[in-house]
């Protein structure tokens, strides 16, 4: 204590001697409460201050994940958000994310259910099986991958590839809203059930959201067919699959969709 009091007579003195010779040093408060004998500690304000760091009353408060989300305004600043966002993740541990791959400009936005195995090992939507079939149809119709734009509803993969959780769904839309609005695709096609549900906000069967186009949050044309994981099980879907992706292909081309695709 008497070595604290030492310093502290000192710091007064030579305080006192620079205003003196300067002008007046703000007073500071160098009494030791018995309750504690030891210089303060400097604040977290001064270490802020030291450090270069904004101080916490002139710093900007944190910014919400709609801010985030909405200060996105290419697919890259999306895709650095999404790597980031432990939301997006579900309860399969060390998963890759699947952001999505395709054309940025493309007017026909594909959208499926969620990444199984070969997807988030390549972080790349439909690349296994059932992408091999999906580009096998979209060629009947005269359509390469290259051209058009596929994501998921869940960007992470669920463990043993099952259907995702409602939860998971809830909080991986806005980040699959803010990826459509920022390409903003003329058309929109969802491949099986969990898709339509989650964009229609529907609970009907599949079969009867099909055959048609809704309206979706206003500005898009969706319209809804078989997972091609389906047709893999169930090759009696392939008809009313090939009835939908026809209905697709002249809706593109009554809309003037780009880009331009040969006749069929």
């Amino acid at each position: 204590m008497k070595d604290t009091e030492q310093i502290a007579e000192k710091i007064r003195r030579f305080i006192e001697l620079e205003e003196e010779i300067y002008a007046p040093v703000s007073s500071l408060d160098f009494h030791s409460s018995d309750s504690d004998s030891s210089l303060s500690a400097p604040s977290e304000v001064d270490n802020n201050i030291t450090s270069g760091k904004a101080t916490s009353d002139n710093s900007e408060p944190s910014m919400s994940m709609d801010e985030q989300l909405n200060a996105c305004t290419t697919l890259d600043e999306l895709r650095a958000l999404c790597e980031k966002a432990e939301v997006l993740k579900t309860d399969l541990e060390n998963t890759r994310l699947v952001f999505g791959k395709g054309n940025p400009e493309a007017d026909l936005m594909l959208i499926g259910e969620a990444p199984g195995a070969k997807e988030d090992a390549q972080g790349e939507p439909f690349v296994g099986a059932s992408g091999q079939l999906l580009t096998k149809i979209l060629a009947a119709i005269k359509i390469e991958r290259k051209d058009i734009y596929i994501a998921n509803i869940l960007k992470h993969r669920p463990p043993d590839n099952r259907n995702p959780k409602p939860e998971e769904r809830a909080r991986s839309l806005p980040f699959l809203e803010r990826q459509i609005d920022i390409i903003k695709p003329k058309l929109i096609l969802c491949l099986g059930l969990v898709s339509a549900q989650t964009l229609l906000e529907s609970t009907q069967p599949l079969k009867e959201l099909r055959g048609t186009f809704h309206t979706y949050r206003t500005d898009y044309q969706l319209t809804v067919t078989y997972h091609p994981a389906a047709l893999l099980r169930n090759k009696h879907l392939k008809r009313d699959t090939w009835a939908d992706i026809q209905q697709l292909r002249a809706r593109y081309d009554e809309i003037g969709a780009k880009p331009l695709l040969p006749s069929l």
